[in-house]
Parts: structure tokens; C-alpha cells; sequence
């Protein structure tokens, strides 16, 4: 919301005299702090800067949850306030969810149980509705929405040390889908928890590649697919996750100088 009003062009002054909401309460909105904002503010703002109702009302709700709303304050909010405009998303946005949702749930159980991934999966597409023309205007879409499920999944996931602790969730993954194709070496591997803690050190594309790679059962090529990103950059990716791991997993055992 607040990268479409200085898109927009008004000032805060115009804005507010349009949507008749206090000046100061609006720069608070617009700066994501003060109280949580009932959805009749958020549906003038929506009016007013052509923003779609829809996937905003969705993550509104989920939010104030999070924000230990309870269900009568949102109910309430949310009769003060109808939706005026369709609930259908854009045909494109509509195929291309079709096209990638179950691999995006896929990735989704590696970080979470299955409320949680089914909120973060829904939340991505919501998101990808609102910002549907950025990411069709990007050098390549598969990409851009990639990024915005990567970000809306960590956000959710537990973090270590900066870094994300999925071991839990990822052990259940692989042992419900019986995952049969891999190295032999990394088979074993992959069904150990001290494996997954190395992995949560690697980068954020290697983790992703080794993610659809080793735990969902991609090829490359349908890695590179979801990914956005040349299945040459894919194998690259998972070569240097590799040599990582088996580094870190099984080093070269140590040597003392001379002995002879």
C-alpha cells in the first residue's frame, strides 16, 4: 500500500483529505505502526488508490490474528465495511497459480507444518495479485514470484542464529513422500536431522535448489522451471551445495604434518 501512494503521486495531505482520515493516523498506516488499522481505513485507501479489495482483505485478516485481533473485531470491521469489487483475480494470475500452486505447497511443508503452509502458499498468491503488473513487467515472472514465496515462507519459518531451523518439518517430508531419488551417499543423509542444520547454512538460492532438488524430487529442469533461473545455473547451484555439505558433514580428516 505504501509503494502505490508514492506511486501515486498525491501528497499525504491529499490523500488524507480524501479518504478523511487524520494526516498524522495515515503516515502511521502508511509506516506500518500505531495500532492495527480497522479494514473500513483500509478500504478507503484501497478505493482511493486502486488498489484490488480482495487479496488485501485476505491478508488484512491473517494479519490481525497475528496481531491477536479477535474474530468479533474483525467480523465487525468487516461489516462497517463491504468489498465493492469482484473477487476474481486477473486470468493470467489465475493460470499461472493453477500452473505452480502444488509445487509451491511442495517447498511450503519443507519449513512448515500444514496450516502454516497452506497460509503462506494462499498469502504468496494474494501478494502476487496485488503487485500482478510488477511482476509481469520483470525480466521473468517465475522469478519474481518465486521471490515472494521464499520471502512469505521464511517469515513464518523458525530461525537459529539468523538462519532457518526447518530440520522437524523437512524430516517429516521426506519420510511421507519416501523419496527414492538420490545419491546413495546423500539418501542417508537426507533422512538425518544434523543434514538439515548444515543445509540451513547454505545460501537462499543453493538452500532452494537443494530444497526442490533433494527433498521434493525435481529435475533440474523442473527446478529451473519454478525457479526462473537457467537449469545450468541450477546444477551449479546444487554442485556447490553439495561439496558444502560434504564438507561440513563428512570432512577430509586431518593430518598432523610428516609422519614419516
Amino acid at each position: 500500500m505504501r509503494d502505490t501512494y508514492l506511486r501515486s503521486g498525491l501528497t499525504l495531505s491529499e490523500l488524507s483529505g480524501r479518504v478523511r482520515f487524520a494526516k498524522s493516523k495515515l503516515s502511521e498506516l502508511l509506516r506500518g505502526t500505531g495500532l492495527y488499522p480497522r479494514w473500513e481505513i483500509i478500504l478507503s485507501l484501497c478505493i482511493e488508490l486502486n488498489i484490488p479489495q480482495w487479496p488485501l482483505y485476505r491478508l488484512w485478516q491473517q494479519a490481525a490474528v497475528e496481531a491477536h485481533k479477535s474474530r468479533e473485531w474483525i467480523e465487525r470491521s468487516s461489516e462497517k465495511a463491504p468489498l465493492t469489487t469482484p473477487h476474481t483475480a486477473p486470468l493470467d494470475h489465475s493460470a499461472f497459480r493453477e500452473l505452480v500452486e502444488n509445487d509451491y505447497h511442495l517447498y511450503a511443508q519443507v519449513f512448515l507444518d500444514d496450516d502454516q503452509r497452506d497460509s503462506a502458499v494462499s498469502d504468496t498468491f494474494d501478494i502476487l495479485w496485488l503487485c500482478w503488473n510488477d511482476a509481469l513487467a520483470s525480466c521473468d515472472t517465475r522469478r519474481f514470484a518465486w521471490q515472494v514465496l521464499h520471502a512469505t515462507v521464511m517469515s513464518r519459518t523458525p530461525h537459529l542464529d539468523g538462519r532457518p531451523a526447518f530440520a522437524t518439518a523437512a524430516f517429516d517430508t521426506v519420510i511421507l513422500q519416501s523419496l527414492t531419488n538420490t545419491s546413495a551417499r546423500l539418501n542417508q543423509l537426507e533422512e538425518s536431522l544434523e543434514l538439515f542444520k548444515a543445509m540451513s547454512r547454505l545460501p537462499d538460492h543453493q538452500l532452494d535448489v537443494m530444497v526442490l532438488r533433494r527433498l521434493c524430487g525435481f529435475s533440474p529442469e523442473g527446478a529451473s522451471a519454478l525457479l526462473g533461473i537457467p537449469a545450468p545455473a541450477v546444477r551449479s547451484n546444487e554442485r556447490h551445495a553439495v561439496h558444502f555439505l560434504e564438507s561440513v558433514i563428512c570432512p577430509l580428516p586431518e593430518t598432523e604434518g610428516n609422519t614419516s
